[in-house]
């Protein structure tokens, strides 16, 4: 007994010197693995992230070629089986397909299964090409026509031998929606990724300029980050529509679209970061890093910014969701991607029509991957709040 209390009272002692020595991302890191929600939403934002990065390695099919598969156009998402009233099968199968006019359906066409036919999935097929961690920009000039490609393959992880197998269907041009949705997935991610990029950027600036010398400089920001904020988003988007020439291609719109999620929305990110400076500016610290002849950019990028580094992560993080929403609604109203690029927003275009709630349910698939986005990138940015914050452990 004597010998087990002192075993426990070493690991007490041993896990007090841990918490104690431990690094601030450390702490936090401890904190959100104690959140379940977090951490379920941290491993489903993971996986959205994966498929969005292989989705030409995961896609069968190209999904910005219209009527990649005529004969299945509007077509119900096919479900691989291992058995039917034929028997039981060690490799997945799917029917085969026939196209035909019913009267039923006032002769339109119709697609129906041949049940006497099996397609049998293969995996890691040969097909269409196509790159990975690649970057083509045609913009304005040709310093910025940019044309990088890490990876080129053909190789898809499955197919199906003799046909073609469309696990979410596909749309009214014969497309892929399974393979468009992970490519949508990519690209809003990629249009989040770079404006959270670049307003993170203005707000370190800004934010950081205005909370450390305050005064007269202070208001100026202040004043124009209010402006900023008061612009309505609605008529903006569409006056920078209308400014958008005919003949921008797919890329060029990405990256103007970025570029202005970016542009507009850093000033909530300055005021947090103003907030904090000019609350830390009077600390011992800098007026001990003042006296020591550090500049004021030094005093800024090392000492200042570092104190909360935490909570710049936890903004950015919460801030995702909502240019990934910003995207998804212009593209939505058609004032953003449009197709052939494959956006989230762009396929969410076609939920807008009654005959595709009546006839075409599995449109909406995408729909649910981007509910599944948001709330993991909301999920996680709650948890990584809660655990940058010391005392929210202490609070009731």
């Amino acid at each position: 007994m004597i010998l087990r209390r002192k075993t426990i009272s070493g690991v007490d002692q041993r896990a007090k010197e841990a918490y104690f020595t431990a690094s601030q991302g450390e702490l936090i890191w401890s904190r959100f693995k104690g959140n379940r929600t977090a951490m379920i939403a941290a491993y489903a934002l993971v996986l959205l992230i994966l498929m969005g990065l292989f989705a030409p390695f995961l896609s069968p099919y190209n999904p910005t070629i219209a009527g990649r598969d005529r004969d299945y156009e509007n077509g119900a998402p096919q479900i691989p089986k291992f058995w039917d009233e034929n028997g039981f099968s060690a490799r997945p199968f799917i029917y085969a397909t026939e196209r035909e006019r019913s009267i039923a359906t006032n002769f339109r066409w119709v697609v129906k299964e041949n049940r006497d036919e099996r397609l049998y999935v293969r995996f890691f097929v040969r097909d269409w090409s196509y790159k990975l961690f690649h970057i083509d920009w045609d913009l304005p000039g040709r310093i910025f026509d940019i044309d990088f490609a890490l990876i080129r393959s053909d190789l898809h992880l499955f197919g199906v031998e003799g046909g073609k197998m469309h696990l979410f269907g596909t749309d009214a041009s014969g497309k892929d929606i399974f393979g468009r949705t992970l490519h949508a997935i990519w690209t809003s991610l990629a249009v989040g990724t770079l404006g959270v990029l670049i307003s993170f950027v203005l707000a370190l600036i800004i934010g950081g300029v205005a909370g450390y010398f305050g005064g007269w400089i202070d208001s100026v920001l202040q004043m124009i980050t209010d402006a900023v904020r008061t612009v309505p988003s609605i008529p903006l988007f569409m006056a920078l529509a209308a400014f958008m020439p005919d003949h921008w291609n797919s890329e060029t719109r990405f990256f103007f679209i970025s570029i202005i999620l970016g542009v507009i929305g850093w000033p909530t990110l300055a005021r947090r970061i103003r907030t904090h400076l000019l609350t830390e500016r009077t600390q011992e610290y800098v007026l001990a890093a003042e006296l020591s002849g550090a500049s004021s950019s030094h005093i800024i990028r090392r000492h200042l910014l570092p104190s909360f580094t935490s909570y710049i992560i936890v903004d950015l993080m919460i801030s995702f969701p909502y240019m990934v929403r910003s995207e998804t609604a212009l593209s939505f109203i058609g004032l953003g991607l449009k197709d052939p690029v494959n956006s989230l927003g762009a396929l969410m275009q076609n939920v807008s029509k009654a005959d595709v709630l009546l006839n075409y349910q599995w449109y909406f698939i995408p729909v649910i991957f981007f509910v599944a986005l948001v709330l993991a990138f909301v999920f996680v940015g709650d948890g990584l709040r809660d655990a940058a914050d010391p005392y929210s452990g202490t609070k009731k």
